[in-house]
């Protein structure tokens, strides 16, 4: 006699089996949050890092990572089957004791915006997201070329700083630099042999840069402040960009990056 399931048991079973199936994903950075929100994944989140502030909703997840390190109490109790780490931000011993645990980790390490189509393209394949990683690393790839080919064939040398106190910029090999030279730009310390160097307000007035771009939240009229005194001296304009953008690795980068070629080549 053949047995007859009811139909409540049969629903049962396929919401246990769907449970089961299910991803509970990690982020460690907020870049990496940014990527499970574009992959269309953010309902298998569990919890994130510190500053994972885009988009708004990603602020509701709890947070396992910040500048200090991971709390892996935390991890273990949300029983993640894949972490996303980041292996310029989070400490190698860190995801290096991850793996040691048995979870899966998938790091991240972009050096250059060709990066980032890269490892979305290896991402999405893991996350079953194939179709929906190519077609939007290749409208990424596409906006990053046409910027170039349009901005990038000057060779201004411009000062790039994060903060005042001290002053802060970059060297050549860094992130930042990368994407001035798409603009056409270089930073104004790429003869610095560290790739962050603190460097002094009398250096800078000396090397006489065209233009000033800053990272950060403040006011234009705010960043001013710092530069008024020696106006005298030096009289390249002062612009800013978002750090949130432009310091992460991420899909939003193409406006951000063409608003600040479009501010160099006015200059």
């Amino acid at each position: 006699m053949t047995k007859v399931i009811p139909a409540c048991s049969i629903i049962w079973l396929m919401s246990v089996s769907a449970w089961a199936s299910a991803e509970r994903i990690i982020t460690l950075s907020p870049h990496l949050t940014e990527w499970i929100y574009s992959l269309e994944k953010d309902d298998e989140l569990v919890a994130v890092s510190e500053f994972s502030n885009y988009p708004p909703s990603a602020k509701r997840f709890p947070t396992v990572a910040n500048h200090n390190g991971i709390n892996f109490k935390r991890i273990v109790t949300y029983k993640p089957t894949l972490i996303l780490a980041w292996e310029g931000g989070n400490k190698p011993q860190d995801i290096a004791r991850l793996q040691s645990l048995g979870f899966e980790v998938f790091t991240s390490s972009p050096k250059s915006p060709k990066d980032i189509a890269v490892e979305i393209r290896e991402l999405g394949k893991r996350l079953k997201q194939t179709k929906l990683a190519e077609k939007l690393t290749l409208k990424f790839e596409n906006d990053i070329a046409d910027i170039e080919n349009k901005f990038g064939h000057t060779d201004q040398s411009v000062f790039y700083y994060y903060w005042d106190k001290p002053l802060m910029t970059v060297g050549r090999e860094t992130w930042a630099n990368h994407l001035l030279n798409i603009c056409g730009a270089r930073t104004l310390f790429d003869d610095s042999p560290v790739d962050f160097p603190e460097v002094t307000l009398e250096e800078v007035l000396k090397r006489q840069p065209t233009l000033l771009i800053a990272s950060s939240h403040q006011s234009l009229s705010i960043l001013e402040q710092f530069w008024q005194p020696h106006r005298n001296f030096l009289a390249a304009p002062l612009v800013r960009v978002n750090p949130d953008v432009f310091s992460r690795f991420t899909l939003r980068l193409p406006n951000e990056l063409l608003t600040l070629c479009k501010k160099i080549s006015s200059n």
